[in-house]
């Protein structure tokens, strides 16, 4: 089966940066087929879409889109030889704090199969 493993979360400082990291493992025929989700979660708020990473299959086109709040900001990426998916995040502020989780997606015809990874807490603050 696919695992997720995210790293790369920790405590910073308003203005800093950090990399998250979320490797897949398991049996996966074409990563490259499949889309990159990152989520984030706060206590007492809404999980918000912060960022995907998808390809159009029929074109091998790479689409890449982001939340308002972390646009110009955050940075979405992946490496599929290595099956992982990153999110650089810089200038960060106090309002990023949140639980950060990454999900593996395939859409089918008549449903979807998606992975989700633990979750890694983001804190900024001074």
């Amino acid at each position: 089966q696919v695992q997720l493993v995210e790293s790369g979360g920790g405590l910073v400082q308003p203005g800093g940066s950090l990399r998250l990291s979320c490797a897949a493992s398991g049996t996966i025929s074409s990563i490259s087929d499949w889309g990159w989700y990152w989520y984030r979660q706060d206590p007492g708020k809404q999980r918000e879409l912060v960022a995907t990473i998808t390809t159009i299959t029929s074109g091998g086109t790479t689409n890449t889109n982001y939340a308002d709040s972390v646009k110009d900001r955050f940075t979405i990426s992946r490496d599929n030889a290595k099956n992982t998916a990153y999110l650089q995040m810089n200038s960060l502020k106090p309002e990023d704090t949140a639980v950060y989780y990454c999900k593996l997606l395939k859409k089918w015809m008549l449903g979807y199969e998606e992975y989700w990874g633990q979750g890694t807490q983001v804190t900024v603050s001074s």
